[in-house]
């Protein structure tokens, strides 16, 4: 964490476009150590997401998982794979721990998280 993190407006938070979605699958990055390549369900689409989840899950333990995930970011290129979004997690400040931020009831995915 940022030794003094900057601080947004509110309306800086608005233009965050922060979705439920279910993992449908997850697969090791073939190319990279750290990566998981996960199918994303936002309920109206399904969305390739890439993330550094490898060491801390399996992909299987992933399957169903209903995350946050910010949509509306533009895509990025991470070891020759698309990465269409970015999902939420905790991360200890050694970062020994990766967790995810998941739902604690289930909501349909795409449903907005505010």
């Amino acid at each position: 964490m940022a030794d003094n993190p900057q601080t947004i407006q509110f309306d800086d938070f608005m233009k965050l476009d922060l979705r439920v979605g279910t993992i449908k699958q997850a697969e090791l990055h073939p190319k990279a150590d750290k990566l998981i390549v996960l199918q994303v369900d936002l309920g109206s689409e399904q969305r390739q997401i890439i993330a550094g989840l490898r060491g801390y899950y399996e992909p299987e333990e992933l399957i169903g998982k209903q995350i946050a995930v910010l949509t509306n970011l533009p895509p990025r290129n991470m070891r020759g794979l698309e990465s269409q979004g970015m999902l939420l997690a905790g991360v200890s400040d050694d970062q020994s721990s990766v967790v995810l931020l998941t739902l604690d009831k289930e909501m349909p995915p795409g449903s907005e998280i505010s």
